[in-house]
């Protein structure tokens, strides 16, 4: 059980396969099947998949051809971004409506503070009944000292887990687990403590501190040994800002025609500034991304003098960070950003500035090209 000095007052909610939940609410005929929503193109990637298709091996991020392979009886559906949008809205509408400080960080996913909550345990299972009963949505819940406990507790028992930790119980369940299970710690690194023998969180818990700092440097290298030991101090923040939008597609064929590009970059940019415009955003920055067939990825950006969703200025200055680019090899992916958003109704006119220039957009940026939910 949790001390005095260790409050579990974190909890980690996450929608179970969010969009095949969607997706079965509009066909409850599938549920029970092996469902995939991935596009249908040649390098499609899958966006998720129901349990039922995991247990063939699809996964998230893995070639939509090769989860056709492993599952030739699921159904596949087209992802249907903006549906999930809205589903992801109202149903953190609801979450708010129990708990005060939410932090937002997907479309299915948030962390909660619960400190000033009577019975914390209770209330988040009242909050995961009424998702259930009015959006037809399950999610698993995980409730610990702090962000990283309450994370890694509510992946554990998906669907519909819920697992309440202390850290010092986190780090006895997952002892023998690779360290890649913890977030932040992604495949190269995990490789890289692997060829230092560290092959477990226990071991990367108990690794001496030299080793790790001689290895990964003194702060990283110090922060993965506290990672591993399932200690954290980062507060759940305010619900994150949108500070940019985008859209891009990956061509099924690589591009090498340069009217094609600029067809294709302003068709992009036109649906982007419809969305935009309908919901009284504007930007300051626009940007490009390009993706060659050799997988080389560049961004260009350039920053005005004030905000605009105007579809044509878009357009002309997408156009012409394309053209000073010239891309030299066929392109494999291409898209196009709006950033720096606020109401362009005046509101929050005071954005900070971000530079421009042949770099990348900086900035924490929720966009519409969504990333692949797990």
């Amino acid at each position: 059980m949790s001390s005095r000095s260790e409050q579990l007052d974190v909890a980690h909610l996450d929608a179970d396969a969010f969009y095949v939940a969607v997706e079965l609410r509009r066909r409850p005929e599938l549920a029970g099947k092996p469902v995939v929503v991935a596009h249908s193109g040649a390098r499609a990637v899958v966006t998720t998949a129901s349990y039922e298709a995991r247990a063939y091996g699809v996964g998230s991020a893995m070639p939509a051809a090769r989860a056709r392979q492993l599952c030739p009886q699921a159904t596949f559906i087209e992802p249907d971004f903006s549906t999930y949008r809205e589903v992801s809205r109202r149903m953190m509408e609801i979450v708010c409506a129990h708990v005060e400080r939410v932090e937002v960080v997907g479309l299915d996913e948030a962390y909660l503070d619960l400190r000033g909550l009577l019975a914390p345990r209770a209330a988040m299972r009242r909050l995961v009944a009424e998702i259930a009963g009015t959006m037809r949505l399950t999610c698993s819940v995980g409730i610990g000292p702090n962000k990283l406990v309450a994370k890694v507790a509510s992946d554990a028992e998906k669907p519909a887990g819920f697992v309440v930790l202390d850290r010092e119980a986190a780090c006895a369940r997952f002892a023998s687990s690779p360290p890649g299970l913890i977030p932040g710690i992604g495949p190269k690194t995990a490789a890289r403590l692997a060829a230092l023998g560290l092959h477990t969180l226990a071991a990367v818990a108990s690794a001496p501190e030299e080793l790790l700092t001689g290895s990964f440097g003194p702060n990283h290298g110090r922060d993965l040994r506290r990672r591993a030991s399932f200690e954290s101090d980062a507060p759940v923040g305010a619900q994150r800002k949108v500070v940019s939008e985008s859209r891009e597609r990956t061509f099924e064929r690589d591009i090498a025609d340069f009217a094609a590009l600029c067809a294709e970059l302003a068709r992009m940019s036109r649906a982007l500034c419809e969305s935009l415009a309908a919901r009284e955003r504007a930007g300051r920055t626009i940007g490009i991304k390009v993706r060659l067939d050799d997988f080389t990825t560049i961004t260009r950006a350039r920053t005005l003098a004030r905000p605009t969703c105007d579809a044509e200025t878009v357009v002309s200055i997408a156009t012409e960070l394309l053209r000073e680019y010239a891309p030299p090899r066929p392109v494999r992916l291409l898209g196009v950003r709006v950033a720096g958003l606020h109401s362009s109704t005046g509101e929050g006119a005071r954005e900070p500035h971000e530079e421009g220039g042949a770099g990348a957009i900086a900035g924490s940026q929720a966009q519409l090209s969504l990333p692949v939910v797990s």
